[in-house]
């Protein structure tokens, strides 16, 4: 069974890879973990260690955004959906049969 780490563990172990007092294998035998993952996890830091200078609002209006864009959506498809019944009822009042695909 493979075994999952959690968030704060991998970052643990990856700041102390990252400081580099310890070789990869020590860190790996101190917390019992495979060295390779003490090394794809140090790489994982290192590459997204520019995301946490970035600003937040940017993502924040992007995801408002997107949430708007998508409300927008679900209206319209409400609307035409009410538009598309009623158009169904008047035709079977009309012609006293359903409406052929």
């Amino acid at each position: 069974m493979r075994k999952t780490y959690d968030k704060a563990f991998k970052a643990k172990i990856a700041l102390e890879a990252l400081r580099g007092e310890k070789t990869l294998q020590e860190i790996a035998i101190a917390y019992g973990v495979h060295p390779n993952m003490v090394r794809q996890w140090k790489a994982l830091l290192l590459e997204n260690a520019v995301s946490i200078f970035e600003k937040s609002g940017k993502e924040t209006s992007a995801e408002a955004e997107a949430e708007r864009r998508q409300d927008e959506l679900y209206l319209q498809v409400g609307k035409l959906q009410v538009e598309n019944d009623f158009l169904k009822k008047k035709y079977r009042q009309l012609s006293g049969s359903e409406p052929t695909r």
